[in-house]
């Protein structure tokens, strides 16, 4: 039986830590959808096919608040409008492989299988790039999976009265906490936190509240972040 590639091993080692965070994650995610409405299969099928963690919940809530489809896909583009930046930031790594193993690639892409591997073929010349990429996105894919597939089959079972509403919108927050690490992320976070609040106060039609506050969180962050508000 051929052993697996020593790269791949490695990616799939470097990831573990994160898979302790993205489990619970994933769970409330499968929790989330049942109980707006989503059927276990759909639930399932939907996290397969979007695998994106926090635009993820985002379109859950509203497809739940019966938002028009347009929103939905228009709120989950702006949330992931950062993965563009991190493949025109790792392109040049890929540019040998092949079109299929570049579609995968393109898949799989997270956060963190972007941030790993960057500091990996930053830091070892002689890494098998896709292996090792490979390693950390498929086991987080993975985790990711069995988490929100356990969490729609324990959303299913919850009786209706327990009110797990609250479950999206905590996740939000303990996933929003740490990544304010300087003024130019605060101020995105803050400005983008009044902004939703100021939309929903206002009545505005259609659910724009998460798309028009992404929009101008992230400009706020780039306008401090411009101004040197990371000193």
């Amino acid at each position: 039986m051929p052993s697996l590639p020593p790269d791949l091993l490695d990616g799939i080692r470097d990831a573990a830590p994160l898979h302790l965070g993205i489990a619970p994650f994933g769970l409330v995610a499968g929790v989330a959808a049942i109980e707006q409405g989503l059927s276990i299969f759909h639930a399932i099928g939907f996290s397969t096919v979007v695998f994106a963690g926090a635009s993820q919940l985002a379109m859950i809530e509203l497809l739940g608040a019966d938002a028009p489809l347009a929103i939905v896909i228009g709120t989950a583009v702006v949330v992931n409008l950062r993965m563009m930046m991190y493949s025109a930031s790792i392109a040049p790594y890929f540019r040998g492989f092949a079109a299929r193993s570049k579609t995968v690639a393109s898949y799989l892409l997270t956060d963190q299988a972007y941030a790993l591997s960057l500091a990996r073929y930053g830091r070892d010349g002689e890494t098998d790039r896709f292996a090792y990429y490979f390693g950390v996105a498929a086991s987080l894919w993975f985790v990711w999976q069995l988490s929100t597939i356990a969490g729609a089959f324990l959303g299913a079972g919850l009786p209706p009265e327990w009110g797990f509403e609250f479950a999206a919108p905590l996740v939000f927050l303990a996933l929003l906490v740490p990544a304010l690490k300087d003024r130019a992320s605060a101020a995105s976070g803050l400005v983008g936190g009044l902004v939703a609040v100021a939309v929903v106060a206002a009545g505005v039609p259609f659910h724009l509240d998460i798309m028009v506050a992404a929009i101008v969180g992230v400009g706020a962050g780039l306008a401090v972040e411009s101004l040197g508000g990371d000193a």
